[in-house]
């Protein structure tokens, strides 16, 4: 009897088109997050999307089981930037087939650890706190562009994910480390931006001054317009997202916490007239 060993065996070629590639990247940004376990955490959402890619890649039920429990292991990414692990999946496996079994979970796990922290602080905290702060304040006034523009920045999103899934199928790795570099520039612009944008917008969100005012003799003493106000007329806004930010880095404090503590001390300080 011959035994052949199955890893040695050639594989056969298998086209994969933009179509195919489109469609694991829309699994991806719907499915991603749908499995969503303490175990795998995204393990079931990637194996959904790269199920179609899998079985046409592999005609043997045997090597289709195997790589589909493969695919279900633990994985956790960003979603926008986890698009490069799946182009560059696929692209691996379309060429190597069942031989990239052992390759598949090493290539998973060094990419998937970069990418969610770059994804993470560029996509899901610079641009959300960028757009989010400005679209905020302009549906706070009234303006519908405001929730137009948040709108746009998730289909922005998508844009890249898909970009990012054909890049990395086309150009495999090489493209996940240029890339990778070039947002690391972007994302530290993009948060001294995002700082200067959120600093620009307490005094114009931050409704707070001191009503209080303390006479002495027959003079009525202003606080804010005589004091506060020539010194740095947002002075009591800047302190009061100064006292929020340091409350959420006690122990024990959550922004739910500081939520219920900011509306009982206005409550508090309004009834006694002190700020309004």
């Amino acid at each position: 009897m011959n035994n052949t060993n199955d890893n040695n065996r050639p594989q056969e070629e298998i086209e994969i088109t933009k179509k195919d590639i489109d469609r694991a990247w829309f699994r991806w940004i719907t499915r991603s997050q749908a499995g969503w376990n303490y175990e795998t955490m995204q393990g079931l959402g990637y194996c959904c999307t790269m199920l179609p890619f899998l079985k046409k890649n592999y005609k043997d039920p045997a090597e289709l089981k195997e790589m589909v429990k493969l695919h279900s292991q633990y994985y956790n990414t960003n979603v926008t930037t986890g698009g490069f692990v799946i182009g560059a999946d696929m692209a691996v496996e379309a060429e190597q087939g069942y031989k990239a079994k052992d390759m598949i979970p090493a290539l998973k796990t060094g990419l998937m650890g970069p990418l969610a922290g770059i994804g993470d602080t560029f996509f899901s905290v610079t641009i959300n706190t960028i757009l989010g702060s400005i679209a905020t304040y302009m549906a706070l006034e009234g303006n519908p562009i405001g929730v137009i523009l948040w709108l746009l920045a998730g289909f922005v999103k998508l844009g890249f994910a898909r970009w990012f899934t054909h890049l990395a199928y086309a150009h495999g790795k090489k493209a996940v480390s240029t890339v990778s570099g070039a947002l690391k520039k972007i994302t530290n612009a993009a948060t001294i931006l995002g700082i200067t944008v959120v600093g620009a917008l307490v005094p114009s969100v931050i409704k707070a001054t001191v009503t209080l005012q303390p006479q002495i003799g027959e003079n009525v003493i202003n606080i804010q317009e005589q004091i506060f106000d020539p010194m740095m007329p947002n002075i009591i806004p800047v302190g009061i997202v100064c006292f929020v930010y340091w409350l959420l880095g006690r122990k024990n404090m959550n922004s739910t916490r500081v939520i219920f503590i900011v509306m009982a001390l206005c409550v508090i300080l309004n009834a006694l007239n002190i700020m309004g």
